[in-house]
């Protein structure tokens, strides 16, 4: 690809980040202003134009999913032999290349959960604790770890930092320090020890620093807000001297300080580097003006260091419905109406896994898992595991490679979902908690079978097995069908067409262990990045009494102060789609319509209605092939009112089809050439 054509498409401010090609630069990208796409062009400008070489750039992020997708931007702009990797990924690889030369023998082994090493340390320290204090303590003895803090340091250290620690400070520092003993003796690196050993390799072997700074001369770091003083020391021994680096993030997304992060390596990015160049994205093509107002609105109201770097979004997309807020009388109402709104919404044509309900801890999710089992809303619980670290999915392909020569392989896609039957997938998924977990994930597996084959004609087991393995490599995790319910940290750079930020009272929202002003601006930025997920619907909620029947003596979020409606009798939530706005009249006979089906076809049922009964047979043979080519049920494409209400108005423009309720702008973009073409339209007409 041309240098000129890498830069086509760019906004002015995306434009002048691709341009910047040598650093030191700094980004300031707010949500939704494409910064992804903003460093993917500016590597592969400095590629194409001769700035640097392919193999020459290292772009590190936080996760493999961020990862993945910034190496498949860069392939599809000519620069496929980059290096995008996280900070871990690069570290091992490092690690794994120089070990055997300067050490020798094997790379110490790695330890992906330090849970169990805990447990063993405890008790060496003479202490009885259950899973979750283990899980807390794990968590504490990472920070620590992240923030370069020794265990004898950790009383002060936590101290100073206001830690809320699982245990007595001193206990804290004891386990730490026979966790530490523990991995030396056993060989065992941590992730925290594995960028520390990365470090220290290349700060004690001149030879090995040079070779790795002979390699990668040019340093993009993304999510730059997030990086931990651990992850910091790593990227300046990779720099040395140089500062061929670009970093980009936002301050107003900084909700990781808990794991040791900090956003002053941000924020303090032009003291380091007085010469730097600092670009703001601040256009905003993910939300609509009402969502991006609103987000405005949260973060406007920040505190702090950070707030001296809010960046103001500027929407770009149409317009569209204004957030809802509304007050519940308690946590069973509220979970039972946003799971009835969720299916609404599906019904009206939104995909259900572009809608999710996010909360601020996971211990929320119990009461929308069972209020969607009983809406008959399909929904995923995504957490902070990935998907093929999932014990069930380990299993899983644990027994398919057993089965990879297995003589049927015509029918690989019932070989695979047998053996997953084994192992727990049955027709129906169960009620909610980990077992609905353990099924989605077999589910998954199953449908990504199917979808094999329907490529691939004639796959086979291997065939299948290998494209596991190929999509463990680069964590790309098939996609999950259903509704999303998350916490509000494991949103993070996510988004969904329709968002309910659920559970917004005080001592929730902020967390009630949020004693200091700075955990307190933490709290407001992680609301911030809830509302930011939106696209296009967003509604926000809070109960007052957690239990049907209990004191209705909980108050909304302070962060929703100024926002939200003052009156109670005005709390209601304004509706998603026209079809919640009002009593709309009858074209017939002009009476009000209540019945969902009604309004889609916009008379009353028994009203007499003239329609091409040729169009609608069509229009119903059409949605039949779509239902078995996408694998899913009819009313899914599109409800029989929708269709009646599209034979009935025998549209000739996309406007006019999209009118229609039920039919909506993702349906409009997905069917409407299709279905206009069927009612003898030109879908090119308008």
């Amino acid at each position: 690809m041309e240098a000129d054509q890498v830069l086509d498409g760019l906004d002015p401010e995306q434009l002048a980040v691709a341009r910047a090609v040598r650093g030191p630069v700094c980004v300031l990208a707010g949500a939704g202003t494409g910064k992804t796409r903003a460093i993917t062009h500016r590597i592969a400008y400095a590629v194409a134009s001769g700035v640097v070489p392919e193999t020459g750039v290292l772009a590190v992020t936080f996760t493999a999913r961020a990862a993945a997708e910034m190496r498949t931007r860069l392939r599809a702009l000519g620069a496929p032999r980059v290096q995008a990797r996280t900070f871990h990924a690069a570290a091992l690889r490092q690690l794994g290349f120089f070990w055997p030369k300067i050490v020798g023998g094997p790379l110490p082994r790695l330890v992906e959960s330090k849970v169990r090493l805990v447990a063993d340390a405890a008790r060496t320290s003479g202490l009885a604790l259950g899973r979750t204090e283990l899980r807390d303590l794990a968590s504490e003895i990472e920070w620590a770890k992240a923030t370069q803090t020794r265990p004898e340091d950790y009383e002060n250290a936590a101290a100073k930092a206001g830690r809320a620690a699982p245990l007595g400070p001193r206990e804290v520092a004891r386990v730490f320090e026979a966790y530490e003993e523990l991995r030396r003796e056993h060989n065992l690196l941590d992730f925290e020890a594995m960028l520390e050993l990365t470090a220290a390799v290349l700060t004690e072997h001149a030879d090995v620093a040079a070779q790795v700074r002979e390699q990668y001369r040019y340093f993009v770091v993304d999510e730059y807000q997030d990086v931990s003083p651990l992850q910091q020391l790593l990227l300046d021994t990779w720099l040395g001297e140089r500062d061929d680096l670009c970093v980009v993030g936002d301050p107003n997304q900084t909700i990781y300080s808990f794991t040791g992060a900090t956003p002053g390596y941000l924020t303090g990015f032009s003291v380091r580097h007085p010469d730097a160049a600092v670009i703001r994205l601040v256009r905003d093509y993910r939300s609509t003006p009402q969502v991006v107002r609103l987000a405005n609105g949260v973060i406007g109201q920040a505190r702090g260091a950070a707030a001296r770097h809010r960046l103001e979004l500027v929407a770009q997309r149409p317009d569209g419905p204004e957030p809802g807020f509304t007050a519940y009388d308690d946590e069973v109402a509220e979970a039972s109406a946003v799971a009835a709104k969720a299916a609404a919404l599906i019904e009206s044509g939104v995909p259900a896994r572009e809608i999710a309900v996010l909360f601020r801890v996971n211990a929320q999710s119990e009461p929308y898992e069972q209020a969607f089992t009983d809406a008959g809303v399909p929904y995923v619980m995504r957490g902070a595991d990935r998907f093929f670290d999932r014990a069930e999915v380990r299993q899983a392909i644990h027994l398919l490679q057993g089965a990879r020569r297995a003589d049927d392989d015509a029918a690989m896609v019932v070989a695979v979902r047998h053996i997953l039957a084994g192992i727990g997938l049955s027709p129906e998924p169960p009620g909610g908690g980990s077992a609905r977990a353990r099924w989605e994930s077999l589910a998954a597996l199953a449908q990504l079978a199917e979808d094999v084959a329907a490529e691939h004609p004639g796959a086979t087991m291997a065939d299948f097995v290998e494209e596991l393995r190929a999509r463990a490599a680069a964590q790309h995790a098939p996609e999950l069908e259903g509704a999303t319910l998350a916490s509000l940290h494991a949103a993070k750079g996510l988004e969904w067409d329709a968002v309910f930020l659920v559970g917004l009272t005080e001592g929730m929202m902020p967390i009630v262990y949020a004693d200091t002003a700075e955990q307190v601006e933490e709290e407001r930025r992680l609301l911030y990045v809830g509302v930011t997920r939106a696209r296009e619907h967003l509604a926000l909620s809070w109960s007052l009494a957690r239990s049907p029947g209990g004191r209705k003596n909980r108050r909304p979020s302070r962060f929703l102060d100024g926002l939200r409606p003052a009156s109670p009798s005005l709390a209601a939530e304004r509706p998603p789609r026209r079809a919640f706005s009002g009593p709309q009249p009858c074209r017939v006979c002009g009476q009000p319509l209540t019945a969902a089906a009604e309004r889609k076809l916009g008379r009353c049922a028994d009203c007499p209605a003239d329609y091409d009964e040729a169009l609608l047979d069509r229009l119903r043979e059409w949605r039949a092939a779509e239902s078995r080519e996408q694998k899913v049920p009819a009313y899914v494409v599109f409800t029989d009112a929708t269709l009646q209400a599209i034979a009935e108005r025998a549209p000739s423009s996309a406007a006019e089809l999209g009118a229609i309720p039920g039919v909506g702008a993702v349906k409009l973009n997905r069917y409407g050439a299709a279905v206009l073409g069927l009612c003898g339209a030109d879908p090119a007409g308008d």
